[in-house]
């Protein structure tokens, strides 16, 4: 079955290779171009949590009375990720999800959070995302990545959520992001950057040590030998990246 992964990874060869290797990087050379990097990255960083609720509704229980979901392996990975993505040790020993300590992290360097807030804070209630989504007023290539996660989740077919959650997603952030805030953090020794510093080590040791693997198992636990679901799963990647290369040519914009 790693044939069927090898064969997802050579499909997708192209996209990634576009992403690990964009301009946006080598923008980023001041703090306020950190900061409307943050702006913009943010989005998915809130959003890769729908991804992940979304596995867990499917492929879980969360319901009562509560009954053995048909996937016994993952779902002892979905709750594993869960537990470090909704809940993660923070540096100052506080239990908070990712999305909050990326918030954090963008106060304490600068950065705008209002609109993100304002947008989060606005869906309490919403039944229409897609609506939501379309009354903000950044940039259209972010509403084309929100949108596109949740198409993935309205689809119901956990194969699809699932292949959008490992291969497009915070993986694609390289290690040579951490090369960037160290540089920022000693041209600008007087702006916190510790926190996003912090941050993204966390995401890239979770990711390369326990997640992906994790995830990994799970793509393959779902396909099974399903030639159909294979297949929608290597579009669906395909697509994620697509989204992802658009957002980060957003964000470049921005700069």
């Amino acid at each position: 079955m790693q044939n069927r992964i090898n064969t997802i990874h050579s499909f997708i060869s192209e996209e990634r290779a576009i992403l690990l290797s964009h301009p946006l990087y080598q923008k980023i050379k001041t703090v306020e171009d950190l900061r409307k990097f943050t702006e913009g990255h943010v989005y998915a960083v809130w959003d890769f949590m729908s991804l992940l609720k979304a596995l867990q509704i499917q492929l879980t229980c969360t319901q009562v009375p509560w009954f053995a979901s048909e996937y016994p392996d993952t779902r002892y990975l979905i709750n594993e990720i869960v537990l470090a993505e909704e809940s993660d040790e923070y540096f100052d020993g506080r239990r908070l999800s990712h999305f909050e300590m990326y918030l954090d992290s963008m106060q304490a360097l600068g950065a705008n959070c209002e609109p993100i807030q304002s947008f989060v804070a606005g869906l309490n209630g919403i039944s229409d995302i897609h609506a939501a989504i379309d009354a903000q007023s950044f940039d259209p290539r972010i509403k084309d990545f929100l949108h596109f996660t949740f198409d993935c989740i309205a689809s119901q077919e956990p194969h699809k959520v699932a292949s959008a959650f490992t291969f497009g997603r915070e993986d694609l952030i390289p290690d040579m992001f951490s090369s960037i805030l160290d540089s920022l953090k000693l041209q600008f020794p007087d702006t916190d950057l510790d926190r996003l510093i912090y941050y993204f080590q966390r995401h890239i040791e979770l990711d390369g040590d326990e997640h992906g693997p994790l995830a990994m198992r799970m793509i393959m636990e779902l396909a099974g030998e399903d030639e159909k679901k294979w297949e929608e799963m290597q579009l669906t990647a395909k697509q994620a990246l697509q989204k992802r290369i658009a957002l980060w040519d957003a964000i470049e914009a921005s700069l």
